[in-house]
């Protein structure tokens, strides 16, 4: 009975999983992520140019091997075509973030151009279209560097189409062979409807181990973006996603402000309450500005009792939103156990703006920290936006 029972258990955790991995790879990745996976994008552009050149060599090593002319000139003018595209996509990688679709175009071109080598092949000769392993292992490596991206969706397309094209490449073979001699070759191999069967079975498999990489990637990455007390995203998020926001900012024409938090002598709670009251009174304060945040403004911890608030709002409109949240914790007292006599919390900020006072974050927090060190040294709680 009990082995059933931890049977069952195990089976429901890997669904669990299952269901978890399935949802992670058809969502949209956070920002984290994504500019983890624009840098990968490059990197898988520069990794194609490589490989591109060195396939320049395979029609020269087929001519030197005693291949048909008709297979050496094929396998050139694939090798250049492929080596043209190749500039051209890390051209684009070089600019990514300006073309969001970009690792899907690449991977969707690395799987087709397999794919059009391949159909040049079959042209020639049916059983090479489909038994060269050379050229069928673009599909694998189109696949496998998806894992690069850091994005599930990218990963499925790449074996969606890996399959579906491969796939309808054998089908073809098999249609347009007038007998069963023209699918037999001295130099492929006898083309059967078992490997092709089998080769589609390891396209599959590689694209779930593929899946597999990115998922624990994702994780990896969401953990190391993410504040482990407060859940909110930590300064590694902030430091990858605040480029995005500036461009997002710049695109729209939109003033962008942020606001160095620290909480008053915060210190003394830990000191006299211990770390476990103190980290429920972060716990408050995260609480209580989550609340009144609006669309368009992320609250994000830097460690300790500092925040920072990024707002997509003028300095004006940006300052009366932080004192707000000022006047509502001097409102909403922290009780530190049951039966306590309740806390007051306050905080102080200093504040900048974007393109006004500075064009990068550490611009920006320079600023706003020298505004903060006015706020506290002019006797705390306190939002200042300007110089003293």
């Amino acid at each position: 009975m009990l082995a059933r029972r931890e049977g069952e258990r195990r089976m429901q955790g890997i669904l669990k999983l299952l269901r978890d991995i399935v949802e992670a790879m058809f969502a949209r990745p956070d920002e984290v992520m994504l500019e983890v996976g624009s840098t990968g994008e490059l990197l898988v552009a520069r990794l194609r140019v490589v490989v591109s050149v060195l396939l320049l060599l395979l029609p020269l090593a087929n001519a030197l091997t005693g291949g048909t002319v008709n297979e050496t000139l094929i396998g050139l003018a694939g090798a250049v075509f492929v080596n043209v595209f190749a500039q051209i996509w890390l051209a684009l990688a070089h600019h990514r973030r300006q073309y969001p679709w970009l690792p899907f175009a690449t991977s969707a071109y690395d799987v087709t151009a397999t794919t059009l080598v391949l159909l040049l092949l079959a042209a020639n000769d049916l059983p090479s279209g489909v038994n060269s392993m050379i050229v069928w292992c673009g599909y694998v490596l189109a696949i496998v560097v998806t894992a690069l991206r850091n994005d599930g969706r990218v990963t499925l397309l790449a074996g969606g189409l890996a399959l579906l094209q491969f796939g309808l490449l054998s089908a073809g073979v098999f249609a347009f062979a007038d007998s069963p001699e023209q699918l037999i070759s001295t130099d492929y191999g006898t083309v059967t409807l078992s490997n092709q069967i089998q080769r589609l079975l390891l396209l599959a498999i590689f694209s779930l181990i593929t899946v597999v990489i990115v998922y624990r990637m994702q994780r990896l990455v969401e953990m190391s973006g993410t504040d482990g007390l407060t859940g909110l995203p930590n300064r590694t998020w902030l430091v990858h996603r605040f480029p995005r926001l500036l461009d997002a900012a710049q695109r729209d024409g939109v003033s962008l402000c942020v606001a160095l938090v620290d909480l008053d002598y915060f210190k003394r709670v830990n000191d006299e309450l211990g770390h476990h009251a103190g980290d429920r009174a972060l716990l408050h304060v995260v609480a209580l500005i989550q609340e009144t945040l609006e669309p368009g403004e992320w609250l994000v911890r830097l460690g300790g009792e500092e925040f920072v608030l990024v707002l997509r709002k003028p300095l004006g409109t940006a300052w009366e939103r932080v004192d707000a949240m000022r006047r509502a914790l001097l409102a909403r007292r922290f009780v530190p156990e049951q039966g306590m006599e309740p806390l007051l919390l306050t905080f102080s900020a200093g504040m900048a703006s974007y393109p006004h006072e500075a064009g990068e974050l550490s611009g920006l927090l320079r600023r706003a920290d020298q505004r903060l060190h006015m706020a506290k040294l002019h006797g705390r709680n306190r939002v200042l936006a300007r110089d003293a």
